[in-house]
């Protein structure tokens, strides 16, 4: 198995989750590379669903080791939180199966105190943040003012970096919104004992993955949220605040590019959006209301209802060039079972080769293909498909100019048809 990193190439909510479940059996380790618990990753296992904000999607596979690399920022009380829902379902989480960077980025109170504060202040020109302070706990670690999970595991050490950093936020938190001030001595007493939990999967992730690595071991990279989220590349300023493009793999796990051998898309049979911002496909109609209903599309960390939209090649095609995407599986196909006529965006009017700076400024060009009225859930192989849905995998295929190699037909672990390549064996 090659080295692989696993991104979404739409907003977010593509069903990474799933593809890493399904490639963890064949790796050393999963490593998370950014983000933070603004992100879910839903699993269906035996039926049973379960939310993955933190921890990395391999957990699940008590064989394969999971790593949450320095490029994350960790709320403690949520790692903390998954680890005993996960304990309590009959998982163990030992030192070596669980790693944790000693040099990742804590989200302390304040952090959420001030995203919260700043998103109602914005009012009708909200951001749509999830609240979770993952914006102000990236701002402190790029201004040099932030807490690691080396400081939170020693008492010492976090008080005196807490004692450096409170007099500012307690400024801000009073003077510029209005919000209560955070003793040093309440914040101790809250976080220490999160500390004294987390410290004995707390190590040198970069040194352990070099390790695997050096013996042979595959690893999978894991990202959060899609390309069009990315700080840089993505419909700013309504986007999340890291790179969640594959290149950041490398910078949130400690490996060089020549470690990287593939890169995995994954995009949805549609397209959905949380939040705020530009979204050309968008379907406002009946139609959009369907997907929402049909494809249980409500976010798997605030619950908040998606916009949903038809499958967007022109963005996909953008992605593949951003991510250097080598193969793409697509999620969700079950969920356009029934329609007679299938809208897909071929391109946009006026940007033939090139990619709008602003995507309000796109305008798509339709394409339109026949549906399917067949169940295809207990699809295993193409051969299983109806042929207009065959011929819609096609399609994107060819509008998008990657493989194909796995199709989801459904939320299970088994509701997978593995086309070849990656996914073969």
């Amino acid at each position: 198995m090659p080295n692989v990193v696993i991104v979404g190439t739409q907003w977010g909510d593509e069903g990474k989750g799933k593809v890493v479940d399904a490639l963890a059996p064949h790796v050393a380790a999963v490593v998370r590379f950014q983000g933070g618990n603004n992100a879910g990753h839903t699993l269906v296992v035996n039926g049973q669903k379960i939310v993955l904000h933190l921890l990395p999607s391999g957990i699940l596979h008590p064989e394969v080791t999971s790593l949450i690399g320095h490029g994350v920022v960790i709320d403690p009380a949520v790692l903390l939180g998954e680890i005993d829902r996960l304990t309590a379902r009959g998982h163990v989480l030992s030192a070596d199966k669980l790693g944790i960077s000693l040099s990742a980025h804590v989200i302390l109170p304040y952090h959420t105190a001030v995203d919260q504060a700043r998103e109602r202040a914005r009012g009708a020109s909200k951001i749509g943040t999830t609240g979770r302070g993952i914006g102000p706990a990236y701002e402190d670690k790029v201004a040099r003012r932030g807490v690691r999970i080396a400081d939170l595991i020693d008492p010492a050490r976090l008080a005196l970096r807490l004692g450096e950093i409170l007099p500012e936020k307690n400024h801000a938190l009073e003077n510029w919104h209005g919000v209560a001030p955070i003793t040093a001595d309440a914040l101790l007493n809250e976080l220490a004992p999160m500390g004294a939990r987390l410290r004995p999967w707390a190590r040198d992730t970069v040194a352990e993955v070099h390790a695997i690595l050096g013996r042979g071991g595959s690893i999978l990279f894991e990202g959060a949220q899609g390309t069009f989220l990315d700080i840089d590349h993505g419909t700013y300023p309504f986007v999340t605040s890291s790179n969640t493009v594959a290149g950041a793999a490398c910078a949130g796990a400690g490996v060089g590019p020549t470690a990287i051998h593939e890169v995995v898309g994954i995009a949805k049979a549609y397209t959905t959006r949380v939040g705020s911002g530009a979204f050309p496909t968008e379907d406002l109609g009946a139609a959009g209301e369907a997907l929402r209903a049909i494809g249980a599309e409500f976010g798997a960390t605030t619950g908040r209802p998606r916009r949903c939209g038809w499958f967007d090649a022109a963005l996909l095609r953008q992605a593949v060039r951003l991510n250097g995407v080598t193969r793409l599986a697509l999620t969700k196909l079950d969920v356009l079972t029934g329609l007679d006529r299938i809208p897909v965006c071929v391109g946009y009017a006026g940007f033939d080769g090139t990619f709008p700076a602003a995507l309000e400024d796109a305008v798509p060009v339709w394409e339109e293909l026949p549906g399917w009225s067949d169940p295809i859930s207990g699809a295993r192989t193409l051969g299983d498909l109806p042929r207009e849905a065959r011929a819609y995998v096609d399609r994107l295929e060819a509008l998008v100019g990657v493989p194909i190699e796995l199709i989801s037909v459904g939320p299970e672990r088994e509701a997978t048809i593995a086309v070849g390549g990656l996914f073969a064996g």
